[in-house]
């Protein structure tokens, strides 16, 4: 198959769904990692198309959702600063800090920027060489690799007026975390094809040794999420835990070679924070010390003074992103806590659980 139509297929997905229906025979809890994943679900109503023994939770793959408030606030000091120009991804201007958000600061003053690449960021300090240019570095191995490349050319052609606030995190280290649960209730996982095309997926066939789990390496078109829901039952019936990938006209097992040799060169795994989680060992990348210049925190010297609630008690955003609960268990959902007055990151970001439950179901439905 080639177009994208043809992973809409009705007749093709009613077949994978009769299959699926068939091959069931007890109930199983799957959980797709990907928010992307998660919206498509909702979307297309892949959900409802399932045999009740199915359930689907919904990870945290999300890297707007997961960063955590410190770093926020960070970037809210930062983008207050005289003389910056603040740039990041459009879905990062919403997320709530400890009392405001990037949006309130660009509406009272701040240079604040949305770019679509951190290479756009690059050429804004080319061309305002009188400014510091600080990039928002947020998401998963995905885009990962272009932050290096950030870096990579501000140090060979010289841009002094760029650094980076970063906080890219690792989803192997999260599905690890939450396999270790004590009231895990996972027994598959729908890999995100789009980390795997950077990372390959030999890390997740030791995961899936480990723990004795399916994992399947899934794309994110209806027919892509279907036949990975299929090859996970399959293998749940059969007692069988094995690695496989469903994305294969994206996927390869080694992932793009030089592009994670490229992240290699400029970053170093790191225990990093994520918001309503917690820390997870070696979770996240931080720049190697020999390209700390380009480190917003070493340059404007930024530090928040003491550690600051994740959230709103009422929101249980981070219960929602451990697959513990949905977000229509949540009091505040649909309520207080809508995509116009958010209260987690999970109803602003694209990706987010409660975003997607929100614009697809309508809380009045739930």
């Amino acid at each position: 198959m080639k177009f994208v139509d043809e992973y809409r297929d009705s007749e093709l997905i009613k077949i994978f769904t009769e299959n699926i229906i068939k091959n069931v025979s007890k109930p199983w809890t799957i959980m797709e990692i990907c928010g992307g994943q998660t919206h498509s679900i909702f979307k297309y109503g892949i959900d409802q198309l399932l045999p009740p023994e199915i359930t689907l939770i919904h990870g945290p793959g999300c890297p707007v959702c997961v960063t955590p408030i410190e770093l926020i606030d960070y970037a809210l000091i930062i983008a207050n600063l005289p003389n910056i120009i603040f740039c990041s991804f459009g879905d990062m201007l919403r997320v709530p800090g400890t009392k405001r958000d990037l949006l309130m600061v660009k509406a009272s003053g701040g240079d604040v920027r949305i770019v679509y690449s951190p290479l756009d960021s690059l050429k804004i300090a080319q061309e305002n060489p009188d400014k510091q240019i600080v990039f928002f570095a947020v998401g998963f191995e995905t885009t990962a690799p272009a932050t290096a490349m950030a870096v990579y050319q501000a140090r060979h052609q010289n841009i002094k007026n760029f650094s980076l606030l970063v906080s890219h995190v690792l989803v192997p280290p999260a599905m690890k975390m939450l396999l270790s649960s004590s009231n895990c209730a996972i027994e598959g996982f729908l890999a995100a094809g789009h980390v795997c095309t950077i990372t390959g997926y030999k890390e997740y066939q030791s995961i899936s040794e480990k723990y004795k789990i399916p994992v399947i390496v899934t794309g994110f078109e209806p027919l892509d999420i279907l036949k990975g829901i299929y090859q996970c039952i399959l293998q749940l019936e059969a007692g069988e835990f094995n690695c496989k990938n469903q994305y294969s006209r994206s996927v390869s097992i080694d992932g793009n070679v030089l592009a994670t040799k490229l992240v290699q060169e400029i970053f170093m795994t790191v225990s990093r924070c994520w918001r309503g989680i917690g820390e997870i060992p070696e979770s996240g990348l931080s720049l190697r010390s020999e390209y700390q210049e380009y480190d917003a925190l070493n340059r404007f010297q930024i530090f928040v003074d003491k550690p600051i609630p994740e959230y709103p008690q009422i929101c249980i955003s981070g219960d929602i992103m451990q697959g513990q609960k949905k977000p229509y268990d949540c009091p505040a959902f649909g309520s207080t806590c809508t995509p116009e007055n958010p209260l987690g990151a999970p109803m602003v970001s694209s990706e987010g659980s409660c975003s997607a439950y929100y614009r697809y179901r309508g809380y009045s439905q739930i």
